[in-house]
């Protein structure tokens, strides 16, 4: 368990993720509004050596880095509405590129990820911190 106080300790622990990270990781990041999972994703995108903005994919569902150590696959499930137009905009295509892939609200489609997906829940605490916990999703 990991107690992030600020925006910039979820930034920094996503850049020190990033160096365990190689082709074919999947990252669920799994929280409320808020809690910090696209600035986690920043982090480990320059943890990758990426020199690129990085910005929630809730609206375009995904964004590509690739120009960092390996390719970056940054979905965001929020707003899709079913299993079926995930697979629509090419998910298990992106599963057979090597690259690595972080999926922000991958608790909306558990049964689309990989098995290997390294699962982490981020908790809003009631001073403002966060607890980023790792393990399998809780049904």
């Amino acid at each position: 368990m990991i107690t992030l106080t600020t925006a910039d300790d979820a930034h920094a622990w996503g850049m020190q993720l990033a160096p365990t990270l190689a082709a074919d990781d999947v990252v669920a990041l799994c929280g409320n509004l808020g809690a910090g999972k696209t600035q986690i994703t920043r982090g480990i995108v320059a943890g990758m050596e990426s020199k690129a903005a990085v910005t929630s994919p809730t609206f375009t569902l995904v964004h590509e880095y690739l120009d960092g150590r390996l390719p970056v696959f940054h979905f965001d499930f929020y707003r899709m509405e079913s299993a079926a137009e995930v697979i629509g905009i090419g998910w298990d295509e992106f599963l057979t590129e090597p690259s690595v892939i972080i999926v922000e609200w991958a608790d909306m489609f558990p049964d689309l990820m990989p098995p290997n997906t390294r699962w982490f829940h981020i908790e809003a605490l009631p001073d403002g911190s966060r607890r980023v916990t790792e393990g399998p999703l809780v049904k």
